[in-house]
């Protein structure tokens, strides 16, 4: 039985622009999917995420580098796992004017899956109560959520899904994020693309950072924020009034001088880069300066994240 579902060793991708310029979408990624939960696969638009999972489904051929899903090398042994894959990379099509029951009948019948799969897939993904109503009354949560319910009819072990939530309002990405949290709690493995991070740090059990196609980090959700950047504290001092502005530039100051970095938000300071809290009400205190709030502050995905890609660009392909 394999530990992993998927695995990427030295990946390499290259496109040539039209130009004839050469550019690297992906170069030696070494990505590694455990089996079972929710993984997160994040990076800026243009760190490789979708040429990698094309990659992954046969769709782009790799330069360099191999991958294996379930220990199967692919592309070539794909045909041998394609069952135990589910994928949603574009917008599926499905009828405008059919029930999401008929479409996915329709769909069951072509792929070889049984009917009763169809009920199922409908409990699986909160839609059994909407089956009936046609396709193009669904909201695009509940289109998202359909389709979801298609990639569910061969009963696949992996699910990998490309920025899921895009162009989704608040209900529809609570919807989806649930939607995916049931599925990996039922043993299933899903890899979702994503740049929306509150909501991955919400689902994921382990995520991937990737930029310019390199890892730049790995591992639980507690383990990459954890291990990534520096202790930071919110600092308030104790000042009477008119004093403040000009104690928390006399803090910024000795606090700068000591190392830290600073920076100010309303009657708050942010300092990043304290072995201890105390260190940081030490000195101020030795210059005559007091606090009345200090409190460490937990980092969140999103911070390690913006941490990690800092110099990765935005924008382009992916």
């Amino acid at each position: 039985m394999p530990d992993l579902a998927i695995r990427t060793q030295a990946l390499r991708k290259t496109y040539r622009t039209r130009r004839g310029k050469r550019v690297v979408a992906v170069q030696g990624l070494d990505l590694e999917v455990p089996i079972g939960g929710v993984h997160g696969f994040l990076g800026p638009n243009g760190s490789g995420k979708t040429t990698t999972i094309r990659m992954l489904l046969g769709l782009v051929r790799a330069d360099a580098g191999t991958m294996t899903v379930f220990d199967q090398v692919v592309p070539d042994r794909l045909p041998d796992i394609v069952g135990r894959v589910g994928a949603i990379v574009e917008s599926p099509k499905f009828f405008p004017a059919f029930s999401g029951r008929k479409n996915l009948e329709l769909l069951a019948d072509a792929i070889g899956a049984p009917r009763q799969r169809v009920g199922e897939v409908l409990a699986e993904t909160s839609l059994n109560d909407r089956g009936k109503d046609k396709f193009k009354s669904y909201s695009l949560g509940m289109k998202q959520r359909l389709a979801i319910a298609a990639t569910l009819l061969k009963e696949p072990d992996l699910l990998i899904f490309d920025e899921p939530t895009n162009g989704l309002d608040p209900a529809g990405i609570r919807e989806i994020r649930e939607t995916m949290r049931y599925l990996g709690q039922q043993g299933r493995t899903v890899l979702v693309s994503s740049h929306i991070l509150a909501e991955v740090e919400q689902v994921a059990d382990t995520v991937s950072i990737i930029g310019h196609g390199r890892l730049l980090a790995s591992g639980t959700v507690a383990e990459v924020i954890g291990g990534s950047g520096k202790p930071t504290v919110k600092v308030a001092l104790d000042t009477a009034a008119g004093e403040h502005a000009a104690n928390q530039e006399r803090a910024t100051s000795i606090l700068t001088s000591a190392g830290l970095s600073v920076r100010a938000e309303g009657k708050y300071l942010f300092v990043d880069g304290a072995e201890h809290s105390a260190d940081v009400t030490r000195r101020l205190a030795q210059q005559e300066l007091y606090v009345s709030e200090l409190i460490p502050v937990r980092a969140g995905l999103e911070s390690v994240f913006l941490e990690l890609t800092a110099d990765e660009g935005l924008g382009g392909q992916q």
